[in-house]
């Protein structure tokens, strides 16, 4: 017979061994699936961002020079809100059609040589229907010449850091000299998204009709995914079939590029593989806000002792679904903050990691202007400062 002794520590160490598988199998239960390789895509490159973010979750050749075909009618129109944002230019002007225009081949708006067109007419013409003629209109509207207004775009390119981008019409009419990337696509569309969001609602419009031809929209995906609200498709014999399209999910908003497809379908079904993709394995939930304090630093020799810092813009993290909760962010401070700061100005960085791994880092800005404090701020501080 067992004694009492001996079957209590056996009983003890099957529970603990009991305890242990279960603990075990709770962890390989509760851990986050790994994430599968993103979808196989033809064409000759592609690209899926982050709008929010700006994480690329896949890419291929995303920086190899392509012919942008008429996915160069996004600069266009960019362009165009710009010039409307500062008051050069207003939707209800009158723009005469030049010849120029009207000879244009390719896809037509089918606007006529020596009328008065509205602006908005011509926009709505060049981004649901893909119109050249009513892009060149614009065009000269705008600069007087599609020449002049080709180095707006550049300008415009080079400011949005579309460093492998070079513009010589609005376009997409072929030029050896005319050239874009994937990722320089994403730039121009993100910029549109955030600083026109009521134009940009236009490139989600099915048709358009003017002069009594409707014309539909080429982005098939308006039709087949109701979270697809853009972007522009493009054409031509050298460039394939290309689309930049966006999708946004709850607040989760995705682009995508696919350069150089066979096919319309098959520029579409690709565009939606990479959408679904992001969708379904990555989440990117918002941080903190932008413009509201994340914390409150000291501030040396000032009229106040403690400067709000945050960010200028919201911040957002890309991660894969599940792993939140391994997610993690600290303030790392260039030195001592010493008045006077002026609002804006940089005092360090936000630095975002998973599981302890940097994913981010993002500017850590003053939030307010702290002005130089006098003598007594000044000497007090000093004495402070020396013994710290």
């Amino acid at each position: 017979m067992k004694s009492p002794i001996r079957t209590l520590s056996l009983l003890c160490l099957c529970l603990i061994v009991l305890n242990s598988t279960v603990a075990q199998e709770k962890t390989a239960t509760s851990a986050p699936p790994p994430i599968p390789e993103p979808p196989a895509i033809g064409g000759t490159a592609h690209i899926l961002v982050d709008h929010n973010s700006g994480y690329v979750i896949a890419e291929r050749g995303a920086d190899d020079r392509h012919e942008p075909a008429s996915l160069t009618k996004i600069m266009t129109a960019y362009v165009v809100f710009r010039e409307l944002a500062a008051g050069k230019i207003a939707l209800t002007d009158e723009v005469l059609i030049s010849e120029k225009a009207w000879r244009t081949g390719g896809s037509k708006t089918f606007i006529e040589i020596g009328k008065r067109i509205p602006l908005e007419v011509l926009l709505h013409g060049m981004i649901i229907q893909s119109g050249n003629d009513a892009s060149v209109a614009l065009a000269e509207h705008v600069a007087g010449s599609e020449e002049t207004f080709s180095n707006l775009m550049n300008d415009h390119a080079q400011r949005l850091g579309m460093s492998h981008s070079h513009f010589t019409n609005a376009t997409g009419l072929p030029d050896p000299d005319h050239y874009s990337t994937a990722r320089d696509m994403t730039l121009v569309t993100a910029a549109t998204i955030r600083e026109f969001p009521e134009y940009y609602a236009w490139y989600a419009e099915k048709e358009y009709v003017y002069h009594g031809i409707k014309q539909n929209n080429r982005n098939r995906l308006l039709w087949q995914d109701p979270s697809v609200d853009g972007v522009k498709t493009g054409h031509t014999e050298a460039a394939g079939f290309c689309l930049v399209a966006s999708a946004k999910r709850e607040t989760m908003r995705l682009t995508s590029v696919v350069l150089g497809s066979k096919s319309e379908k098959s520029r579409a079904e690709a565009s939606l593989a990479l959408l679904n993709y992001g969708f379904r394995f990555f989440e990117s939930p918002q941080l903190y806000p932008g413009g509201k304090p994340i914390e409150n630093l000291r501030v040396w020799m000032g009229e106040v002792k403690e400067l709000p810092v945050g960010s200028s813009e919201d911040i957002h993290a890309t991660i894969p679904r599940g792993r939140y909760g391994q997610l993690s962010a600290r303030i790392e401070k260039k030195g001592d903050i010493i008045a006077p700061v002026a609002k804006g100005d940089q005092v360090g960085d936000i630095v975002l990691a998973l599981e302890a791994k940097e994913i981010g880092r993002l500017p850590l800005i003053a939030l307010q202007d702290v002005a130089k404090g006098g003598w007594w701020e000044w000497l007090r501080d000093m004495i402070l400062r020396w013994f710290q």
